[in-house]
């Protein structure tokens, strides 16, 4: 459908609307990673690591999306090992092991995200600070180079599954560019202030790595076929967002609280 068609065509606007939302949502996965990775770094380059975190997540979409069908094709099953689960109430096995190149690439990156937020977890409740020293201009390079390597790794996994879920919502390639250009600069907007705000609340940072740790085993349980609704995954952090900063307030107003 040609440019004009789209700018007047109703369904199309419908379209962007949803698919724009969809996007954002999906974004948030990838916003946690790479704000809890960037506060990893110096203060001096975490802005730097984040636009170009994101900047690599707005490549990719796009690039990815140059290649539509190609990407269309990842869900078709390149490998099966026989397996399947007992059929629920639709008929559909509950997991099977007919793998595409998708499945894949998803299982890949949650068992990344499970090593990543499990050493994360580890080290914060473990924590050497004998162990530290000040990194010198060598090691903070290493550690950017380290930060975008595994954004860039991340950045993958979510773009193909962005891709995937646009591509299952409009046939309009416009309209698909438009909604992942949106949903990238919403992720930009929001990168520093969730940085921070995470920064600024260590407790903050178990709960992000706990959403992590749930993605994760999210994307390696998608990667077996058994679909696990976006929305109930979605409400749960938000839900334990808003306990969270209910926490937080509770503890900033007992500090304003003058002692008896």
């Amino acid at each position: 459908m040609s440019i004009p068609a789209l700018l007047a065509d109703p369904a199309a606007w419908a379209a962007l609307a949803t698919l724009i939302v969809m996007e954002i949502v999906l974004g948030i996965d990838n916003l946690v990673f790479i704000s809890l990775l960037s506060n990893k770094l110096p203060p001096e380059q975490r802005e730097k690591v984040r636009r170009v975190g994101i900047g690599l997540a707005l490549v990719l979409r796009l690039g990815l999306l140059s290649i539509i069908a190609w990407i269309a094709g990842l869900v078709r099953p390149v490998f099966d090992l026989g397996l399947t689960g007992m059929l629920d109430a639709h008929g559909a096995p509950s997991f099977e092991t007919a793998f595409s190149v998708r499945d894949l690439i998803l299982m890949a990156g949650g068992v990344f995200l499970l090593w990543k937020a499990t050493t994360e977890i580890h080290h914060t409740i473990d924590h050497d600070e004998a162990s530290e020293e000040t990194p010198g201009k060598a090691g903070a390079a290493l550690s950017f180079g380290m930060a975008i390597v595994q954004i860039l790794l991340l950045d993958m996994v979510f773009s193909i599954d962005s891709i995937l879920t646009a591509i299952g919502m409009t046939d309009d390639l416009p309209v698909m560019i438009v909604a992942v250009v949106v949903a990238v600069g919403v992720m930009l907007l929001a990168a520093t202030p969730l940085a921070n705000f995470i920064a600024a609340n260590p407790s903050v940072v178990m709960l992000a790595l706990g959403f992590l740790l749930m993605i994760g085993a999210v994307l390696i349980a998608d990667g077996f076929g058994v679909h696990v609704p976006k929305g109930y995954i979605y409400a749960a952090m938000a839900f334990s967002g808003v306990v969270e900063a209910l926490n937080i307030a509770a503890r900033r107003a007992r500090g304003r609280t003058p002692s008896h």
